[in-house]
């Protein structure tokens, strides 16, 4: 099995590609800095004794992510899991270069974008595509109009949870189309993410709350391996099973919106949203 996870310079993308590598899968660790790559790549070797590949990408910059996939094409015949795990939490907010508040484009839109890219290979292998997610999806109220919230009051936590919001429809949406699509809430994980959140450091400070990333990656690599991966695509899990899923994170039409706004903002589409190019 040939597994490329993205967001696996440290945390839950590292420790899952070194759970899978030690099962005798074969993992591409994805990044921005190629030196965090390469001493988690050292790591999974000596561990493993299998040198994962390595491949960086910017998730801030479109150019960057359409570099990827085609790298990726061109090295791969078969891709049987892309995990979309790659995630950023700021304080303040921040546009990128192609013209997106950055939690938006690194954790929704240049996913889609890769995953996109990538299909047919995915659906060619038989392949999955498992998304880390989070339970903040149940308080997003994103607008696929406004997914930059730069017509209504935006704040950080606000941002994160649309973010999350999405990538829960774009996981129901996949499986409409026939791809065996799962994401999944790793918990409150002991980790650098959001370093200037004060929320998360009032989590951290929480007794036995925060876990570590060994035990928040079980679930991806459940759904990257088991049944469940396949069996229940779609869903969105948590506590390493199928969990009850608001209705924002799951309407369909909602989704395909969301699906439309999101390919034309990537490029993927002429067509573009008409209020967000107002």
């Amino acid at each position: 099995m040939i597994a490329v996870i993205t967001g696996a310079s440290a945390g839950i993308g590292a420790a899952a590609a070194e759970r899978l590598a030690r099962d005798g899968h074969e993992v591409v660790l994805v990044g921005r800095a190629r030196a965090r790559l390469d001493a988690v790549a050292e790591r999974i070797a000596h561990a493993s004794g299998r040198h994962p590949a390595v491949a960086t990408a910017d998730f801030t910059s479109f150019e960057e992510v359409t570099r990827l996939a085609a790298d990726l094409l061109d090295r791969y015949e078969r891709i049987d899991v892309l995990a979309n795990n790659a995630g950023v939490m700021c304080t303040k907010k921040r546009m990128t270069a192609d013209g997106h508040e950055t939690m938006m484009q690194v954790n929704h839109l240049s996913p889609f974008l890769l995953t996109s890219l990538l299909l047919d290979r995915v659906k060619a292998s038989e392949g999955r595509v498992v998304t880390t997610a989070s339970g903040a999806a149940r308080s997003g109220r994103l607008d696929p109009a406004d997914l930059d919230r730069s017509r209504r009051r935006w704040m950080a936590w606000l941002q994160y949870c649309d973010t999350k919001q999405a990538n829960t429809l774009i996981t129901a949406a996949l499986a409409r189309r026939g791809v065996a699509a799962t994401c999944f809430h790793p918990g409150v994980v002991r980790t650098a993410f959001a370093p200037g959140s004060l929320y998360m450091k009032l989590l951290m400070a929480v007794p036995g709350l925060a876990i570590p990333p060994e035990q928040a990656a079980r679930p991806l690599v459940h759904l990257a391996t088991t049944i469940d991966g396949t069996r229940h695509a779609g869903r969105y899990f948590a506590g390493g099973v199928p969990a009850p899923a608001t209705r924002l994170m799951t309407d369909p039409g909602l989704a395909e919106t969301l699906w439309e706004a999101t390919a034309a903002l990537t490029g993927l589409s002429t067509e573009k949203p008409s209020r967000e190019e107002s």
